[in-house]
């Protein structure tokens, strides 16, 4: 493939170049956003734009609401990577997963590693929630809550599955979208160039602050931040991305049965999925070092197939090359 943009461009350049085509992607968005509401919903324009701005007050803004969070993200952040690697001449596959899935359960215990580290997450959450500004930012402090008060209620909206057919497409737009739209733009290439440009580690960490940021949750940050270096790092180790996008998904999804399960009331436990709240210690220890274990379990074996010797070895003689096993 054969692209316009020269492969040894500059990695702050690729950066760049990556939000001119989001930019791009972002035209296409609205006109697919926009054509698919009026086509699609059969709604006007006028209708449209309430269903956008007042979605709790029109009978369609639910539907409509998920549509655009899902064309935005598939089509802005997952179409502007997918258009850069592209541009750079790069098959897809080669530019976002340069090493081939060394086994097949590395997905699924990047998988088991989200469910791990969730009883150790609750308390990371629960202290960035209750978190306060110093003084002298104590009007920004107001209006960050403010902004997050304001984004829940949304939040609350779009989650509200009252049917099996909502959860579905619930687990489609704001699961498997982002995981992979998110993992494509923040790992697959910003993360990806960062590493090129300084190093290993500060790439991961630069490019998860960065993910963490984006999403304009100050009272979400810490642990966000904290995902974005579990994803990072699971990328790095093992260098294809399905691996990260199999954990972002794994996050997103489990959250979102549970949610679902809550509002059916098949949870008889008590579980609130509103609450900020830290879980018992009990639960919390366990969480911290089984995280530990598989985190050096994941690190040994996927270092490890990166740097496993040939099976077959050439050496030279006086007679020629032989063939060594």
């Amino acid at each position: 493939m054969k692209g316009f943009l020269s492969r040894t461009l500059h990695p702050g350049l690729q950066i760049i170049f990556l939000l001119v085509f989001m930019v791009l992607c972002l035209c296409v968005a609205y006109a697919v956003i926009f054509a698919w509401g009026i086509g699609g919903f059969g709604l006007s324009m006028g209708e449209l734009m309430t269903a956008m701005q007042r979605p709790t007050e029109s009978p369609n803004g639910w539907g409509v609401m998920m549509m655009i969070q899902g064309v935005t993200l598939g089509l802005v952040f997952g179409g502007g990577a997918l258009a850069l690697a592209s541009a750079l001449g790069y098959g897809w596959a080669e530019y976002f997963s340069p090493r081939r899935l060394g086994a097949g359960w590395w997905l699924a215990a990047a998988a088991a590693l989200i469910l791990v580290i969730m009883p150790l997450m609750s308390v990371i959450i629960a202290w960035n929630a209750g978190a306060h500004f110093p003084t002298a930012l104590h009007d920004f402090e107001v209006w960050a809550r403010a902004s997050e008060d304001r984004a829940a209620v949304l939040t609350k909206f779009l989650t509200r599955f009252n049917t099996g057919t909502r959860f579905l497409v619930g687990v489609v737009v704001v699961a498997l979208v982002p995981a992979v739209a998110e993992e494509l733009v923040f790992r697959g290439v910003v993360q990806k160039n960062l590493v090129r440009w300084f190093s290993p580690h500060v790439g991961v960490w630069v490019a998860a602050a960065i993910f963490s940021a984006i999403h304009l949750q100050f009272f979400g940050f810490v642990p966000r931040f904290v995902l974005g270096l579990v994803l990072g790092y699971l990328y790095l180790w093992s260098g294809n991305i399905l691996v990260s996008m199999a954990a972002h998904f794994t996050q997103n999804a489990f959250q979102l049965l549970l949610l679902y399960l809550t509002q059916q009331g098949a949870l008889g436990w008590g579980f609130d999925a509103d609450s900020n709240e830290a879980l018992p210690w009990w639960l919390v220890l366990p969480s911290g070092l089984l995280t530990v274990v598989v985190l050096y379990l994941l690190h040994q074996r996927m270092t490890a197939a990166a740097v496993a010797p040939p099976t077959q070895m050439l050496t030279l003689s006086s007679e020629g090359v032989t063939r060594t096993v």
